[in-house]
């Protein structure tokens, strides 16, 4: 059978994306030619600038691709937890484990807020951060777990050390240690949010 327009379209983005990935992920955005996506990805310079514009908007929908993939995992484990605050601290370990991986922090920790910018990084972690980590901190208030608290602050300044301490990670020289760190100082807040039975 022959494919579609769109099928070959959307064959031709994802192999972008995939190629991307992978080289970014190893090297870094810098360090990785467009020339050399096109041709990991089987695919002409051309279809590069005709689906994402330029190397960066391409970077842009792999971070995007990364970010969605934590963002399942993560919701996966909040999910499955006997209540939201439960949740919320396991989905803390399974975060900052990916953030151990060469290609999330390669990608979405060291080249991202540099590449895209600050802001532009900030705005995508909210988006695919902050309305669960509001959700589930609702939740726990609402379940009587957490102390009352403006939740909407309290999940940005949440995400956003989140965010920190997931930087650190990638940047330390012992990574492990440092999430070992991370995860005392995140158990030691989170109890002093929980209400007391």
């Amino acid at each position: 059978m022959r494919r579609t327009q769109q099928e070959r379209s959307d064959s031709t983005r994802a192999a972008l994306i995939t190629a991307a990935r992978a080289l970014f992920g190893a090297r870094g955005y810098h360090d990785v030619p467009a020339e050399e996506i096109t041709r990991t990805a089987g695919v002409t310079r051309g279809a590069l600038y005709h689906h994402f514009g330029d190397k960066k908007a391409l970077f842009r929908a792999v971070v995007e691709e990364v970010e969605r993939e934590l963002t399942t995992e993560v919701d996966g484990v909040i999910t499955t937890a006997p209540d939201p605050l439960t949740g919320l601290s396991a989905a803390l370990g399974v975060f900052l484990d990916a953030c151990l991986r060469d290609d999330v922090r390669r990608i979405s920790l060291t080249d991202a807020p540099v590449v895209l910018g600050w802001d532009a990084w900030r705005e995508m972690e909210g988006e695919y951060g902050l309305g669960l980590v509001a959700e589930n901190l609702r939740k726990a208030r609402d379940a009587g777990l957490l102390v009352d608290t403006p939740v909407d602050v309290l999940a940005q300044l949440v995400l956003s050390a989140v965010m920190e301490a997931a930087r650190m990670i990638a940047n330390a020289p012992d990574p492990d240690r440092i999430r070992a760190d991370v995860l005392e100082v995140f158990g030691g807040w989170l109890g002093a949010l929980i209400r007391p039975s």
